[in-house]
This record gives C-alpha cells, structure tokens and sequence, in this order.
C-alpha cells in the first residue's frame, strides 16, 4: 500500500495526487455516509416542523443538534448490526485451497466487505453527526442592518439562469412543467437593465447554472442575450460555473456514464474556463506574481494555445499540459478598489463527478480553501463576498413534503464552515444551486441564497452591503420583478424559522 501511494505520488505529482486521494475520500463519504446521514436527519426535522408544537420548532438550534445526534446514532446502530450479523459469515485468512470452492470465497468475499463497510459506516457517521451538531446552526436572519453614511454597494444576485439551446426547450429538472426556452431569461435581463438605468449597479453576480447542460448551444444563446446587455452593465457582471455547466453528462440521458479518461467531462471544463476568461479574464485575478495580482487573462496565456485547440477539437499534442487548469484556476478574486474596500471571491464548489445523477453534488477542495484563506489575509482590512454555487447547509424552512428537505449541500459543508468563522464578520456568502430565496446566518457568518428567476418566481434581489468598522453591513436589499414596463422594487419578508 505504501508502496502504491509512493508511485501515486511519482507518477501524477504531489498536487494531483493529493487531490486525487482527496476527492476519493469525499466521494466514498458521499457514497456512503452523507446520503443516509441526511435522509435521516431531515426527516426527523420534517417530523418536528409538522407535528411538534410551535415553540420547539422555533428552538432551531437545539433541534438541529438533537437531530443530528439522533440521525448518526440510528446510522450507527445500523451498521453495526449489519457488520455484526455478517461476521460469522466471514473469513480474513485463506489459502490457496480455497480457490477450488468459488462460491464459499465469494460469500466470505461478500461477508468481508459489509463488515469492513459496517464499521466504516459506523464509525464515519458517529464523526459526521458530531460535526453537524458542533458547527453553528443555521437561522434565519431576524434583522438587517440599520442604514447610515457612506458607501453603499448595491449587488444585483443572479443565479440558476439555465439557458438551453432551443426556442421551445424544456429544461432538465422542470421538464415539460417548467418554462420553453429563452424568453425568462431575456425577461431578467431587460429586468435588470431597467434598475440598473434607475439606479446604478456596482455589481451584478451570476453564482452559477448559467447554462442548462454545459453545451455549445447554451452558452451561445447565453451569451447572445448578454450581449444585448449595455456595455456598461455588462462590465459589472461577475461569473462562478455551476454543476448544469460542468457536470452534466447527457441531457437526454441521466444514467449516462462519464469514463474517468473521456475528454467530454474536461472538455465541458475548459469551455467554461475559456468563456470566463472571455467574460471577466482583465477584471479578476488569479494568484499573484512578485506580490502582485494577475489577471486571468495573463495567467491563462501560456496555455491559451492549448486550451483554443481542446475546445475546438476536444484532444490535442498539449491536452496534457492543461488536466490541472481547471483546479488551479479558483479562487478567482475581484480585488477591492481600496484597501478597505469590498471585494469577491469567486470559487467552484462543484464535486468531480463523472455521472449526470451525481452532476448535482457540491465539495469545496482544501486547496482552494487555502488559496481563499491566503486572499483574505493578504487583505485584513478589506471585506468580501464569497461566493460559490452549493449551498454550505440545509436551511431551516418549513416545507410540504420531505423531498423538499433533502438537497446537495457541500459534502464538506460544515468543515468549511469552521473555515470561514475567523473572518465571518467580514463576510458574507452568496450562492445559488438550490433555487430558494433564503438569507440567514450561521453564527456570526452571513448566508444569502439567491432564487432561480428563471425555474422558479419570477423575480431577484439586489443585495445592499455597507463597510462599518472593519465589518460587512448586510442592509436590506431590493426585491426586482420581471414583469411590468418598469423595474419593481418590493420589500424583502424575513422568513420565519423552522
């Protein structure tokens, strides 16, 4: 084993192999842990917003700890019973012997590996529960931040556009129920237009799903309608990939597989890259060089070559050259204007999955947490939005049915959770993926997750923050309509928690 790991090592480098034991270890989590861990978890937190009385289901708190302690309990027992039940069935020593009887090998086989996955289960969901039920608890926002002098930023917050690529296409997760093609789209454009005319936008952010299914004929018509934009306005605008740009394998097809070594998924990669070079390569920065900043554009030059010709051709004499673009290319950071001024973090939290049902997981490497810790002590008087396209939790909203409950969070959720808490209060992050207006906190750390004006309401917000104190001022935001000749502005309802 050591000595595998050492020729891993070799072979791919330091980097890539340690993202590559990285990434199994999630997965295997994911694969086996975190899917049963929430199930019941939020079902017992369904089963207490519906039946539990109204003052135990406003202790949002203790009732997430609780939950979570149960739910990895339950998991445990489980799991131990099933390795316990399959033990006498097992056998860990052999002999050459053995291979003359194939069926008793292949039932101890069977029996070796539920027990070894009993105990992974029982042990990984004892660890996992503990977690969840440490971190600080998600809440909803109770109060915004009171106005006052000085700057304010107003950021327009878009995601989950899913432009497909025909006038009357249906969208993966809506299918014929949902919107046909473009015109929701253009209707949030021309929204966003109009307030920007009324009132102009420092920012526009798009956390992600700016396509339907990643291909060519969506990001056409997707950047078709930006182009109809002003000029202006469009120079405002900041983009993150979400996992229907990267991730989705077939459209017509969920059970479609992804081979490890198919160009289609890298391909899929390196079209987005090429597209937010085009879109925001001069205005944001990767890395730095000699201590300054460098702009995607330069960073991505060397390869630009390597990358046009993949794009194009889908291989090359250089496709080698660019497997590691797609990791080392996040954070990519859009600097304040002043040291003390409000900046963005753009990461891609989307999972490396290689199958259209799992398109939909979310995993924030520790590479580029690193990477985003680096950024925000190299400005320790600036404040930022971080934005990325999953969900850090699931949120505590009361819901019809428990299908609702059960999302694609971050894998590692609650681990990059604790990350931010140090700087939390300059902070606040945004993202998309789960199509549901909600702006909340987890302890001192500021959520706001945008809807989809394109799958769901029609309508979004313009968020409005203020720098106070080497504090981010979260201040009530604009609600913006679709419908109408004129932009309409609308008071934002703080939910109630449950």
């Amino acid at each position: 084993m050591v000595v595998g790991a050492s020729l891993a090592v070799v072979w791919f480098g330091v980097r890539p192999a340690f993202r590559l034991a990285e990434r199994s270890f999630w997965s295997l989590n994911a694969l086996a842990v975190q899917p049963s861990f929430v199930l019941c978890r939020e079902a017992m937190r369904h089963f207490i917003g519906q039946r539990m009385s109204r003052r135990l289901r406003r202790d949002g708190a203790r009732v997430a700890q609780g939950t979570a302690i149960a739910a990895a309990v339950l998991m445990s027992i489980a799991a131990g019973v099933a390795a316990w039940l399959a033990w006498p069935a097992s056998s860990w020593i052999g002999a050459w012997i053995d291979f003359a009887s194939p069926l008793s090998l292949l039932g101890a086989s069977l029996a070796n590996s539920v027990v070894l996955f009993g105990v992974y289960v029982a042990v990984g969901s004892l660890a996992w529960g503990a977690a969840d039920a440490a971190m600080a608890q998600p809440s909803n926002l109770d109060a915004y931040d009171e106005e006052g002098d000085g700057k304010v930023w107003r950021v327009a917050h878009l995601s989950d556009l899913h432009a497909v690529g025909e006038r009357f296409g249906f969208r993966i997760e809506s299918g014929r129920s949902g919107p046909q093609g473009n015109g929701r789209l253009t209707r949030t454009f021309e929204a966003l237009a109009r307030a920007h005319a009324a009132e102009p936008l420092d920012l526009v952010l798009v956390t992600g799903d700016m396509t339907d299914a990643g291909r060519s004929a969506e990001w056409a018509e997707f950047l078709e309608a930006l182009e109809r934009l002003d000029p202006d306005l469009r120079e405002r605008m900041l983009f993150l990939p979400g996992n229907h740009d990267v991730n989705v394998v077939d459209r017509s097809n969920p059970a479609r597989l992804d081979l490890p070594f198919s160009p289609g998924k890298r391909l899929r990669e390196m079209r987005a890259l090429a597209l937010l070079a085009g879109l925001q390569g001069d205005r944001v920065s990767v890395g730095r060089r000699k201590r300054r900043p460098l702009t995607l554009t330069d960073w991505l030059a060397p390869h630009a070559e390597a990358v046009e010709t993949f794009v194009r051709t889908g291989r090359g004499k250089r496709a080698y050259d660019i497997r590691t673009l797609w990791d080392e290319a996040f954070p990519m950071a859009f600097e304040p204007q002043t040291p003390d001024g409000l900046g963005v973090i753009l990461l891609n939290s989307n999972a490396d999955t290689h199958f259209s049902f799992t398109n939909a997981l979310g995993l924030m490497p520790a590479e580029q947490e690193r990477r985003l810790t680096a950024i925000l002590k190299a400005s320790p008087k600036a404040c930022w939005l971080v934005a990325l396209h999953h969900h850090l939790v699931e949120y505590p909203r009361a819901t019809r049915s428990l299908s609702e409950r059960i999302g694609t969070a971050l894998i590692n959720g609650s681990w990059f959770l604790r990350q931010l808490k140090p700087a939390a209060k300059r902070l606040v992050v945004m993202h998309g993926h789960r199509h549901i207006d909600w702006t909340g906190r987890c302890g001192d750390l500021r959520i706001v997750s945008a809807p989809s004006p394109v799958m769901g309401e029609p309508y979004f917000w313009i968020q409005r923050f203020a720098i106070r104190d080497q504090g981010l001022a979260l201040l009530e935001p604009q609600r913006v309509e679709l419908g109408g000749s004129e932009a309409k502005m609308a008071e934002p309802a703080l939910a109630e928690t449950v």
